[in-house]
């Protein structure tokens, strides 16, 4: 190769290895790993090995044909990875997600048996002319449907919190669009464009990552000047005040994606002042003093509307998770919903025997 094509397979190779690498660590030995991590290190790691296919066979037109199959079949888990990587941010209930687990079992499946006996060392034309079609329709849909949770997600969210989903989706957008004009001959050098783009918009997205963190430390930096500075007493009882005829009147603890700064937002205040205000002249942090809302209104209607199940009062008064409703209703009531409503049925009866 001459030096030129010794830079042109560095740079588009790199995005791959180190993608890949990132996905293994998600996948495999990140710690506290959630459905959204697992998510993303699948949509990872199969990108990778499709950027890596797509530069092997640039510089090696005679690759092996096993090579140019794996590289394909991955590219049938790529729009499902992100798909499912969106909606696992934007679902409020983790059992909405439980259909991943057969989608990709399905694809699995394909892949390996599929791929055993329509291989692409044995069936070319037939994987020139319409297997590789047929991916890329799959690949498309997915994109598509992962657009829909992506609009739904960032209708709910403040901007902060959508840049990297948005970095994240319209990277694939991008890497799939610059594959797809290659393969329906618009543009003839998007086949190794695909690979330096990922390089490019993988390193980009690091360096997005990076800038928010040293942000976000800069900020803390800043809050802790004023941590000892106390609201005065006046001050703090007028906030007080208006935060519960707040909660009251909107109701905002019934959002499940409630957060501190969303609070704020409608106090007018800043977040680490609204947070010294709940610590301070409260004695609690925003978790339980919403906590403390939602719990309050969930006896209230296990009592009064007992044709409706528990678990839909939990998701009625802002929880994300039946088990996250019945584990604060504990903490906070020291017994189950279920026992606060026998409890409150048997203290009735008796109530009616003795009148």
């Amino acid at each position: 190769m001459t030096f030129g094509q010794q830079l042109l397979f560095f740079f588009s190779a790199i995005g791959a290895f180190n993608g890949l690498l990132l996905g293994v660590y998600l996948l495999f030995i990140k710690k506290q790993k959630d459905l959204s991590h697992l998510f993303l290190g699948l949509l990872l790691l199969m990108l990778s090995i499709r950027i890596g296919k797509s530069v092997f066979i640039y510089f090696d037109r005679d690759l092996p044909k096993i090579y140019l199959q794996i590289g394909l079949s991955a590219c049938l888990l790529i729009g499902p990875a992100l798909y499912y990587y969106i909606r696992s941010l934007e679902s409020r209930d983790k059992s909405d997600l439980q259909s991943w687990k057969y989608v990709f079992g399905i694809l699995t499946g394909i892949i390996l048996i599929g791929g055993y006996f329509i291989s692409y060392a044995e069936f070319p034309y037939l994987w020139n002319h319409y297997i590789v079609q047929l991916i890329y329709i799959e690949w498309a849909l997915f994109i598509i449907w992962a657009g829909y949770e992506y609009v739904k997600y960032i209708k709910n969210k403040q901007w902060a919190s959508q840049t990297h989903v948005s970095s994240i989706y319209f990277s694939n957008v991008i890497i799939f669009l610059a594959y797809l004009f290659f393969l329906i001959g618009w543009v003839k050098g998007a086949y190794i464009a695909g690979s330096i783009t990922f390089s490019f918009l993988l390193y980009l997205n690091f360096l997005f990552f990076f800038n928010r963190k040293n942000e976000v430390i800069s900020k803390n930096g800043k809050v802790n000047k004023y941590a000892n500075k106390k609201i005065p007493e006046a001050q703090a009882d007028s906030s007080v005040s208006k935060l519960e005829n707040l909660m009251k009147t909107e109701e905002l603890y019934k959002n499940p994606d409630l957060k501190l700064s969303d609070l704020a937002v409608k106090m007018n205040i800043s977040s680490h002042q609204l947070s010294q205000l709940l610590n301070d002249n409260l004695g609690k942090n925003f978790s339980i003093y919403i906590n403390e809302y939602r719990i309050n209104e969930a006896c209230e209607r296990i009592l009064n509307d007992t044709h409706l199940k528990i678990e839909e009062i939990g998701y009625e008064v802002g929880f994300n998770s039946k088990s996250t409703f019945f584990t604060t209703f504990k903490k906070i009531k020291n017994t189950t919903p279920l026992l606060y409503r026998e409890a409150f049925q048997e203290n009735e009866e008796i109530r009616c025997k003795l009148s």
